[in-house]
């Protein structure tokens, strides 16, 4: 009897052979996509971040540009709940009248840019304002003992991570899940030389 020969011993696994590796190759670009996924979510984030320093360099520049009538844009009387706030959803910003006519019109002009471009006036598609940072929230607030201004930015953030800290309330409660709300501040302090 004649043994049979190696090719035929061997005729279905080739075709089991190419089945793992296509499952192997599948799982290869799984990954692939979840990891391509991971780093858009990554750079919409870095990019929201990004626009809320802008805006939020924007609003100290303004505060530094006219001084005499900083109280003007310290509009925040709630800091612990960010209550009232500028941007999206916000009512038109609060009028000021300290100092000189001209300072104050610079200052409640200031804010209303500002919420303008809280609220994406920056830009624009068919549909309206579609701006850079979703939902984002201005707010501004004076602590007459430390004599220190806070600027902050809140916007809603594409994932969930930790909760802004307690001294950071612009946009609390606003964005349904605090771990996904965002949120960066500065401080200023201007100098009383009088």
């Amino acid at each position: 009897m004649r043994s049979p020969s190696p090719i035929s011993r061997q005729s279905g696994f080739s075709l089991i052979e190419v089945l793992v590796t296509l499952i192997i190759l599948l799982l290869g670009l799984l990954g692939l996509v979840g990891l391509m996924l991971t780093g858009q979510r990554a750079e919409a984030e870095s990019y929201q971040r990004t626009q809320a320093l802008i805006l939020l360099q924007d609003m100290i520049g303004r505060i530094n540009a006219n001084r005499s009538v900083a109280g003007c844009y310290a509009f925040t009387a709630d800091p612990v709940n960010g209550l009232p706030y500028l941007g999206t959803g916000a009512a038109a910003a609060p009028a000021c009248s300290l100092g000189t006519v001209q300072a104050y019109t610079m200052a409640n002009g200031d804010l209303a840019a500002w919420s303008s471009l809280l609220a994406g006036a920056a830009e624009t598609n068919a549909s309206g304002n579609v701006g850079a940072m979703i939902g984002a929230r201005g707010c501004v607030s004076y602590d007459s003992v430390s004599g220190v201004y806070l600027v902050s930015v809140a916007w809603l953030g594409v994932g969930k991570t930790v909760a802004p800290g307690a001294g950071l309330g612009c946009g609390k409660g606003l964005y349904g899940d605090e771990a996904r709300r965002r949120v960066v501040s500065a401080t200023l302090q201007i100098a009383n030389l009088n």
